[in-house]
């Protein structure tokens, strides 16, 4: 028979039932949750990309890069809340790759992201000291699998602008 964790839930008091153990979880996350707003009050982000779209600036989401990201895929990684595994997605690059970057376009071009990829499973993720202490886990949120694909398309079509507009210049 597997021995219980007892976990300290409040100072100098310990449980062992998941619900009392997902209840302080809740409120340590919430606790260190950041809330801070980061564009400009009254900014929204349509507003960011009409401005760029305006200086013609901003960066088109090309096929390839979406291919290869899809094709490059780590098949061991958690699948998260859309329930699409990683190697499902890997296995199918080929004809998933034209509808994922026409909404990954849509998405850059609108600002906005598909309701199902703002969702994430929130883990906790042990730092350090007592393992029994849950004020020592940190949370993590696994998002869906297209939604990290996009994540890492919108980060390369960043890098991509800024080394071919030369917008950060080295000695200048």
């Amino acid at each position: 028979m597997k021995r219980q964790t007892k976990y300290s839930i409040s100072r100098g008091k310990h449980s062992t039932k998941d619900e009392e153990k997902d209840e302080v979880l809740n409120a340590v996350f919430a606790s260190v949750f950041n809330t801070k707003i980061s564009c400009p009050p009254g900014t929204q982000a349509s507003e960011l990309v009409d401005r760029a779209e305006a200086q013609n600036e901003a960066p088109i989401i090309q096929g390839e890069m979406v291919s290869n990201l899809l094709h490059h895929l780590d098949t061991h990684k958690s699948m998260g809340p859309g329930g699409i595994h990683p190697r499902v997605l890997r296995e199918l690059a080929e004809v998933l790759t034209k509808p994922l970057s026409i909404i990954y376009q849509q998405s850059r071009i609108t600002g906005g992201v598909p309701v199902d990829w703002r969702l994430a499973n929130t883990m906790p993720v042990y730092k350090r000291g007592r393992k029994e202490d849950l004020e020592n886990y940190r949370p993590v949120g696994l998002i869906s699998v297209p939604g990290k694909v996009m994540e890492q398309t919108i980060l390369s079509a960043i890098k991509w602008h800024i080394q071919d507009n030369w917008v950060i210049r080295q000695h200048t």
